[in-house]
């Protein structure tokens, strides 16, 4: 398995593919998109360690989303079924799955006790238990510091875990080596995710303008609100389609993903082709 660098201008390719994948199947990959959501919910939900095993499951429920997406690529219609693929593919690589999710709550975890360093845990409760955001709480230095640092220091945690789920399950990289070999490819590759995200971002901020646009126009600024939680989680459903083809993309001479690999590490070189 090699490394592959890939032009700046592929950003753009992975959206486009985000984008038709889903429309090919809208139905599928909206559907597990929101199971995907609820499943987390749910885990948080539950007494003491809700919110530590929802960041523990989502490399998991990541994987299964990009193994959706692998499907819908042949044509196939993703089943449910296919969000637990994580935890169908042999005890080794389960056990490795749940390990890679306990490295990424404890990381996450500890950019929130880093952000209660800041402003005494205000930040990190509301993310973590939630509760209600008030004009006096925002407006507060120490809170507004306490956000950036902690969206700044979630930077690099996001390049560490973004390829190490497929990493882990279809060529059956070590959990720590896939951290490794996620942020180099990251590093390398930094060109093309940048304007990857910077798509994402105008599609997101495209989508809020013309719902406000409609709401003007039709005199109801009420539309704008009741929409735009439905059609925030649409573009994260197409967003986390994409994902698949950042991975897809950033790796060559790889068997075909939907062969798990043998137990045994693959190789890897940080050579471009």
């Amino acid at each position: 398995m090699k490394l592959n660098i890939v032009p700046a201008r592929t950003g753009i390719t992975w959206v486009k593919l985000g984008l038709k994948t889903f429309l090919q199947q809208p139905l599928a990959m909206s559907g597990l998109f929101f199971m995907f959501m609820a499943v987390l919910s749910v885990a948080t939900l539950l007494p003491f360690i809700g919110s530590a095993l929802a960041l523990a499951l989502l490399p998991a429920a990541t994987l299964g989303l990009m193994a959706a997406t692998q499907e819908a690529t042949k044509g196939k219609f993703p089943m449910p079924s296919i969000l637990i693929s994580a935890f169908r593919a042999g005890k080794q690589r389960m056990r490795a799955m749940m390990v890679l999710g306990a490295l990424y709550a404890v990381g996450f975890l500890v950019l929130m006790g880093i952000s209660a360093l800041i402003d005494g845990g205000q930040f990190a409760k509301l993310y973590l238990v939630g509760g209600k955001i008030t004009q006096e709480m925002v407006t507060q230095d120490n809170f507004q510091l306490a956000m950036w640092v902690t969206m700044l220091l979630y930077i690099p945690l996001s390049l560490l875990f973004w390829h190490a789920p497929a990493l882990v399950h279809w060529h059956g990289i070590p959990p720590v080596k896939s951290l490794f070999f996620s942020l180099m490819a990251c590093y390398k590759n930094w060109a093309a995710l940048a304007v990857y995200g910077l798509a994402w971002a105008g599609i997101f901020m495209g989508a809020m303008v013309l719902l406000t646009l409609i709401a003007v126009l039709l005199g109801n600024p009420n539309i704008a609100v009741m929409a735009l939680f439905p059609v925030a989680l649409l573009v994260m459903a197409m967003f986390f389609t994409s994902i698949f083809f950042t991975f897809r993309d950033s790796f060559t001479d790889t068997p075909d993903p939907s062969t798990p690999a043998p137990d045994a590490p693959a190789a890897f070189s940080g050579d471009s082709t």
